[in-house]
């Protein structure tokens, strides 16, 4: 055989290789697309549904595009640039940033059908912008927020968030962009048969822990430098089966706001705004933090529990319960499912849980208890390292 023989037939191969993986990516992101639309927000004739991604995801707004409109709904598309954003945030006047535009309002009061794919292209665009200002904004937008809860809590606002693999976000995980989009796609059980039929079998293990946990009056959760009792008799545990977030994986619920006892210690950075927060650790006191340390971007934590007063309550605790997600990627929509933790949320509440704090922020928080944690509904022991006790779910 010859070399340029050789050569030809390398490059072949390679174009081969291309090929199918160009072909594997398109049935994939064809799952994912039907999976959304079938699955997670039942679109059906007549919807008005709207899309929001970056340009990143437009390989997979295609194939939404077409499973929106092959169902007779219709759809509106709202493309976000990062750097569009930062510069926003960066050169607004004051009066902008408190501003409350009338068309969001409109949209978000009137739509059927919400897809939010996360998609960025950097994932620390307001970095270096001042705080305060993202607090304003923040306080600007809580109506939006107050809105889509009680949308929610109607049941007449149908909606996802889900993720598409970016390059920017499987470097922030740490990954390269080929083992980032497996993680995501496993994530989501795209690599089932029948993805449906597996998010399905997901929702009715996790139906049995929510069953289980609304028994119970009092949650006390104990590891490492924590010890925090919180109460949630009278409140609704909601079982996260992918309806509302894709992927899924996690039960929670809005526990009672003035009844929080003890502190707690969060393993991995809590991020707001591309803003990373290390090692943070918060006091509560009849449900409110009274004291908020954290190693690394403590001022930012300080300002971001100055937002209102729900800002330094609880809104939520959960359990991620998702064991295809096993690592820590910086991205919420993920490491709030990770199979092992715990997580709570200071601000909103989700008002279908009962729950009634209110503030412009929803800030999640994550306590890995694989290792040496423990919980106890009632005094009993129901929950260690990582898994409920399986006495729990008979």
């Amino acid at each position: 055989m010859s070399f340029n023989s050789i050569k030809l037939g390398e490059i072949s191969d390679y174009i081969n290789n291309v090929k199918l993986s160009i072909i594997r990516v398109i049935k994939m992101l064809n799952k994912f697309a039907r999976l959304i639309v079938d699955y997670c927000t039942e679109i059906r004739k007549g919807d008005e549904v709207l899309v929001s991604a970056s340009v990143e995801a437009m390989p997979l707004i295609r194939e939404l595009w077409k499973a929106i409109v092959s169902r007779g709904a219709y759809p509106h598309l709202y493309l976000y640039d990062d750097v569009l954003n930062e510069i926003f945030y960066r050169y607004a006047p004051e009066e902008l940033l408190k501003y409350e535009s009338k068309i969001e309002v409109f949209v978000m009061e009137n739509i059927d059908v919400r897809i939010s794919i996360l998609s960025p292209t950097h994932t620390k665009p307001l970095v270096s912008v001042d705080p305060e200002r993202i607090k304003l904004r923040r306080q600007a937008l809580r109506r939006l927020t107050e809105i889509f809860m009680r949308r929610d809590a109607e049941e007449s606002l149908r909606w996802v968030v889900t993720a598409y693999p970016t390059n920017s976000l499987a470097q922030e995980a740490g990954m390269s962009p080929l083992e980032y989009s497996e993680f995501v796609f496993k994530s989501l059980k795209l690599y089932s048969d029948d993805p449906v039929k597996a998010w399905i079998e997901q929702a009715k293990w996790q139906q049995k822990i929510a069953d289980a946990l609304s028994k119970v009056s009092e949650l006390r959760f104990v590891s490492k430098d924590t010890d925090i009792l919180v109460r949630v008799d009278g409140r609704s545990w909601i079982n996260d089966d992918g309806k509302n977030n894709m992927p899924g994986g996690e039960v929670f619920t809005g526990p009672h706001e003035d009844a929080t006892e003890g502190y707690i210690t969060f393993t991995y950075p809590a991020i707001w705004g591309g803003v990373e927060v290390e090692g943070v650790r918060l006091v509560f006191k009849r449900g409110k933090v009274v004291e908020a340390t954290a190693v690394k971007g403590e001022e930012f934590l300080k300002k971001i529990l100055e937002v209102d007063e729900g800002a330094k309550r609880l809104g939520e605790v959960a359990f991620g319960l998702n064991y295809d997600v096993t690592r820590f990627t910086k991205e919420i929509l993920f490491d709030e499912k990770i199979g092992g933790t715990i997580h709570l949320a200071l601000g909103a509440s989700y008002p279908k849980t009962g729950g009634k704090s209110t503030s412009a922020i929803h800030w999640d928080m994550i306590k890995d208890m694989k290792k040496d944690g423990k919980v106890y509904a009632d005094g009993d022991l129901i929950y260690e390292n990582g898994r409920f006790l399986e006495d729990v779910l008979k």
